[in-house]
């Protein structure tokens, strides 16, 4: 004949569980308190509430236009499947300039023409974005292009050397097999 245990003595899993389920509770509220910090800092950053990105470039004249560039994230180019590897710049018109730029775009490389100016900026003119690809054979002492038309047709353009506006894309393209000149 079997012996079956009397009813009144719990099972192992059920006492272990009637004793350690409030400790497993506090965890389960403590451990995402510890991404709070990296949650919030991301909160502000896409608000813009620190600044166009997290590593201004600064001020860029484009003709009788200027732009305030700057990196979104302080890190090498990210890969996005078929589209290759992206970074992700943000940029804010003059206040003066608002109402006479039509269209903002940037590109590695000087455009041959308007129609390959490059990669357009989107959003509104306080705080515009735009993903940038970015080759993996890229040549460190390469430019990016800022190209601003206006409304009257006009079509100003400027560089910024690759080292000034990304630092870590140059690093990224230095262990990618390109060394610096």
């Amino acid at each position: 004949m079997s012996k079956a245990l009397p009813s009144s003595q719990p099972s192992t899993l059920g006492g272990f569980w009637r004793r350690w389920r409030f400790h497993i509770n506090i965890l389960l509220v403590l451990i995402p308190l510890g991404f709070m910090p990296k949650y919030f800092q991301d909160v502000a950053l896409f608000r813009g509430e620190r600044g166009l990105g997290e590593r201004e470039i600064g001020e860029v004249q484009v003709g009788p236009w200027s732009v305030r560039l700057a990196e979104f994230r302080a890190q090498p180019p990210h890969l996005e499947g078929p589209s290759g590897y992206m970074k992700v710049f943000n940029a804010a018109l003059c206040q003066s300039c608002i109402n006479q730029v039509k269209a903002t775009y940037l590109r590695v490389g000087k455009p041959r023409s308007l129609r390959a100016a490059g990669a357009l900026f989107f959003g509104s003119p306080y705080r515009m974005g735009t993903n940038l690809p970015i080759a993996a054979n890229t040549q460190p002492d390469a430019q990016l292009w800022i190209t601003m038309e206006g409304w009257d047709g006009s079509v100003h353009q400027a560089p910024v050397a690759l080292a000034t506006a990304s630092p870590s894309t140059l690093a990224w393209l230095e262990k990618q097999g390109n060394p610096t000149r």
